[in-house]
């Protein structure tokens, strides 16, 4: 009988160690979730409580492609449309400064823009900016006027268009490989060949088809932005080409300023401040 109760003691003693460990144990884990959760709740908390900060923040972007981004037409020689845009956005309360780094070569083609952002000196600005703005597709639709200036139709633009296609698609792989954050805004074409060959009617429709092809593109990648400038040319009282008749007159590159800022100023501007906030403040808990 004595030995019966001094297991029955020890049994006791076991199970109230057992249960104690437990606790303890049980204790540490519920700790160490709701010490995550509450790390990760006070993050959200910060995004919906101020998605617009304190603070305006700076804004960098890089400027890539043709003419239209070098700015020929321009004749103050200050970068085409960038400088309106520059002030448009600076214009935001949310914004602090503007730093727009201008990589614009006239007469690039998409081929060649694709070789363009693969240098050092272009990755690098890619790496620090929020966001890329392109122009890029008029030349390639150049090259098939030139070689097929004496008889050139609808059709001869499917080949040379399918090629655009996959350089864009190339270039925009190239720059999210050095940035994967970065928005991407595609300025569409304009149609100024009706100056040049008014007798081509399909070209309004070779134009279309064209800017549809890149926002095929773009929507196959997240953050892509396509601005469509083709109406602004087209039937309007003031003249917005230069003396060339193809490339815009300091209006013109206003009025695609105007356009630009317009769709930026929808959400993209919004996600640009909320994310860079963000960052602030998760590198101030950590």
């Amino acid at each position: 009988m004595y030995f019966k109760k001094a297991g029955d003691g020890m049994k006791k003693r076991f199970i109230v160690l057992f249960l104690a460990v437990l606790s303890v144990l049980s204790y540490s884990v519920f700790y160490f979730i709701t010490s995550h959760v509450n790390q990760a709740e006070k993050v959200t908390q910060l995004t919906k409580a101020a998605p617009i900060p304190v603070q305006p923040q700076d804004m960098q972007i890089v400027a890539l492609g043709d003419s239209l981004t070098e700015g020929v037409g321009d004749v103050t020689e200050k970068g085409g449309y960038i400088p309106y845009l520059q002030t448009f956005l600076e214009g935001e309360e949310d914004i602090k400064t503007v730093q727009i780094d201008n990589f614009g070569v006239k007469g690039s083609r998409s081929d060649q823009l694709l070789q363009k952002v693969q240098t050092v000196e272009v990755q690098a600005a890619i790496k620090e900016s929020d966001m890329v703005i392109i122009t890029i597709g008029g030349n390639d639709m150049m090259k098939v006027v030139r070689e097929n200036i004496t008889n050139l139709t609808k059709n001869d633009f499917l080949m040379q268009r399918e090629l655009f296609k996959e350089n864009l698609s190339s270039i925009i792989e190239v720059i999210r490989n050095e940035n994967d954050n970065i928005h991407i805004v595609l300025v569409g074409l304009y149609n100024p060949f009706h100056k040049w060959f008014p007798e081509i009617k399909e070209m309004n429709e070779v134009v279309n088809e064209w800017n549809e092809s890149s926002q095929e593109i773009l929507g196959q990648y997240p953050d892509t932005y396509f601005v469509g400038i083709m109406e602004l040319f087209e039937n309007v009282e003031e003249e917005l080409l230069y003396t060339d008749y193809f490339h815009p007159n300091n209006r013109g590159y206003e009025v695609i300023a105007g356009k630009v800022y317009e769709e930026l100023e929808k959400d993209v501007i919004e996600q640009v401040v909320e994310q860079k906030w963000l960052v602030q403040k998760q590198e101030e808990f950590n």
